[in-house]
């Protein structure tokens, strides 16, 4: 999976097993019909208050649909923020149009049930169907956490103000708003949350939402800490490129049916921005992997983002060869999307410095 992340035992088996008994009764041909439709809702351009999930069989068929994919993606931003602020254990949980709530059960998969007390977890979402799925769900978990989620119709409007919370999530959200509700939303997060971690398709329409969002988390006083190694402007010039990562995702038998694929997975791509109140302890990344490693005989390319500090800041190319030892074998191992240190423990910085070409 090409973003590392700390994660409990049986979040995602628990949730690929209560997905796999919701197309019972379902029938088949109205199951993809709704797959189908909600594609293509998916990849148009939605106003703030068309109805999407309509009805169970929209529901159902979401969540058989999406929910991996999504929990994947959350799961995977999610786990960038434990990396890199270790001490960080949210008491309570805000997800923000959660719908059927894939991103709990992310928040689960990395940080339990929250210790010692059962984390306090609401999700807020309008489709009252999706609330209702989404706590049919839950209530077969082993989680404390999960079984305990608050399930809350709500309307985003701009202006609104949000729950204080120590994490708030927002995830396949802001591509469904108005500019000034996605604004707001944005806003409000950054008041109410001590972490807020934004998720959006990894396109380059859902690269500029997030690049939109993390500018206002910044304005609101919040570092950010994944993926970016800085709080700088970006360094991809815009419309030439976009930062997204990559999740992988097991294929369900209605995935193969409805694209008519027969890989037993695919991947998910998505662009996020995790961020903290200043209080929050943590570091961002030295560098982040920003394209898969290109693995060629006795090297290995990595194309990198790096912080201001670095030696070379912005985007570059680092080129490990056989002759760094460690740091060659760290290479062939690292995935897209994962921190890199430049392997400086091995003692050969001044070798790799040799080997590094400007993107």
């Amino acid at each position: 999976m090409p973003i590392p992340f700390h994660t409990a035992p049986h979040a995602d088996e628990e949730l690929r097993g209560a997905l796999a008994g919701l197309l019972d009764g379902l029938p088949p041909r109205q199951a993809a019909g709704a797959v189908e439709r909600l594609i293509t809702h998916y990849r148009g351009k939605v106003p703030t208050g068309a109805p999407v999930l309509r009805d169970r069989a929209d529901v159902v068929a979401y969540a058989a649909y999406r929910m991996p994919a999504t929990f994947e993606a959350v799961r995977a931003a999610l786990g960038a923020l434990a990396d890199r602020a270790p001490g960080f254990d949210p008491a309570d949980h805000l997800d923000v149009g959660g719908g059927t709530g894939a991103a709990v059960w992310a928040a689960a998969g990395i940080w339990g049930d929250g210790g010692e007390r059962t984390r306090a977890t609401t999700v807020l979402d309008w489709a009252e169907p999706a609330l209702a799925l989404g706590r049919e769900l839950a209530g077969t978990s082993r989680s404390a956490a999960l079984r305990a989620v608050e399930w809350r119709r709500a309307r985003i409007a701009p202006g609104g103000e949000l729950p204080a919370a120590e994490l708030i999530t927002v995830s396949y959200v802001l591509n469904e708003l108005t500019e000034d509700a996605r604004h707001g939303l944005v806003d409000a997060a950054a008041a109410s949350g001590r972490a807020v971690v934004i998720v959006e398709p990894g396109t380059p329409a859902g690269y500029e939402r997030i690049i939109e969002a993390r500018g206002r988390l910044i304005d609101a006083g919040l570092r950010v800490m994944a993926p970016c190694p800085h709080g700088d402007t970006c360094p991809i010039e815009p419309g030439s490129d976009w930062c997204h990562f990559a999740a992988r995702v097991g294929r369900s038998s209605l995935h193969r049916r409805v694209k008519g694929g027969s890989l037993a997975y695919e991947d998910e791509k998505f662009s996020y921005v995790a961020a903290v109140r200043p209080e929050v302890a943590g570091t961002a990344a030295g560098a982040r992997i920003v394209r898969r490693p290109q693995i060629r005989k006795g090297q290995v390319l990595l194309d990198l983002c790096a912080g201001p500090d670095a030696r070379r800041g912005g985007l570059r190319r680092e080129t490990v060869t056989k002759r760094h030892g460690p740091a060659y074998r760290a290479a062939r191992d690292a995935d897209w999307g994962e921190e890199w240190d430049g392997g400086r423990d091995d003692g050969r910085d001044g070798e790799r410095d040799a080997g590094r070409d400007e993107a």
